[in-house]
């Protein structure tokens, strides 16, 4: 049997990891400032966390959700606490895209509506509702086409009045800051008008925070920098370092239901083991203050770079546009500078998202190889 070829590959093969570098089957040494889209959190085989995993999967690694599983609540607390979001309960899946079906879903539950409205060049994941108000048809299969779905202009705060006051839409949702678009991101007097236009039309806010939370933005959530109080929040990738788990933050005043969502594998032992060490290494290595330090670093080192139209993003959520194509670009890092980074639906950026442990000395490494290569 072959593997479905769904994927455009690199000819690179990582076979172990630490902090932010990785190595490959030729023990070549890179800089991963790419962290597998976003997921690595807290580093590489952070010693906290394998010897987390490690002691829970020498106890239990999984059951079902049918049984009591006190992890479930530490990990509650725990983002609450870390997040400021203690008013909030917690629902626990296996991926960012499984998250955003279940908000969607919530919210459709809640008010009893179906139409959502989405927001230009954004991502939410590939599954049913989660790739029907994402903005890509070539991803969107005709069995998904057939959701109620709206895509407007991102800051267009006349459009999303005009579509609200219709009175169908049952949610909102928008990302943080967009990831895969290309890390444009709505104005504070968009999230806040946001707030208010869903209130005021009963439809329910949902942020995404699936690739811009747990301290990616230099804040727990990207939503924080706005000062606002979404409905539902969603997170996954940096949640578990590379574990997969994913959460769905419920505003307490939805009403939980005996059967109203459900997962298999969602708040699994080792699942929940991975992302309590995740909160606790976020807090005690005050990686959040580091991802603020090292993003003034790199916006400073970077200013000067040839080529460079603008530097979008927040925190370690950045991303370099060029006046160019950067396709040959990244090859060019990858393999001849060995540094991993990504790219986005708009082909002349280059996306930066690096482990949260980053170090500046890591920066400067990419940025002499930036300049190298230019």
């Amino acid at each position: 049997m072959k593997l479905f070829d769904v994927y455009p590959l690199y000819n690179v093969t990582p076979v172990k990891a630490e902090g932010s570098y990785v190595w490959d089957n030729n023990n070549e040494k890179y800089l991963d400032l790419y962290g597998g889209h976003g997921v690595i959190s807290i580093g590489h085989k952070h010693p906290h966390y394998v010897k987390a995993l490690t002691e829970q999967l020498n106890n239990i690694g999984f059951y079902s959700n049918a049984i009591q599983n006190p992890l479930q609540k530490e990990l509650a607390e725990k983002l609450g606490k870390l997040s400021g979001c203690e008013d909030y309960n917690l629902f626990l899946v296996s991926s960012g895209a499984e998250a955003n079906e279940n908000a969607l879903k919530v919210a459709s539950f809640y008010t009893k509506k179906s139409r959502v409205i989405s927001f230009s060049s954004g991502f939410h994941g590939r599954t049913s509702a989660a790739v029907a108000v994402t903005d890509n048809k070539n991803i969107i299969a005709p069995i998904n086409a057939h959701n109620p779905v709206t895509i407007l202009p991102l800051n267009d705060v006349a459009a999303l009045e005009a579509e609200l006051q219709k009175g169908d839409v049952s949610s909102v949702i928008i990302e943080g800051i967009q990831g895969v678009g290309g890390l444009d991101e709505g104005t504070p007097e968009f999230f806040k008008a946001l707030e208010s236009l869903s209130k005021q039309y009963e439809a329910l806010l949902i942020l995404d925070e699936i690739q811009s939370g747990y301290g990616r933005s230099g804040k727990f959530f990207a939503f924080q920098h706005h000062g606002i109080q979404p409905d539902i929040i969603t997170t996954a990738k940096g949640m578990g370092n590379g574990f997969p788990i994913g959460g769905v933050l419920i505003g307490e005043h939805i009403e939980a239901k005996y059967g109203m969502l459900g997962t298999t594998f969602g708040g699994s032992h080792l699942a929940c083991a991975a992302a309590i060490s995740v909160l606790e290494v976020l807090e005690e290595e005050n990686l959040m203050a580091n991802v603020n330090e090292v993003y003034e670093h790199f916006k400073n080192e970077v200013a000067s770079l040839p080529g460079i139209k603008q530097i979008k993003g927040k925190g370690l959520m950045l991303g370099l546009e060029f006046d160019f194509e950067v396709g040959e670009l990244r090859k060019e890092l990858i393999y001849n500078e060995k540094i991993f980074t990504g790219g986005a639906m708009n082909k002349k950026l280059l996306r930066i998202l690096p482990p949260l442990n980053v170090t500046k000395q890591d920066i400067e490494i990419f940025v002499d190889a930036l300049k190298k290569v230019l």
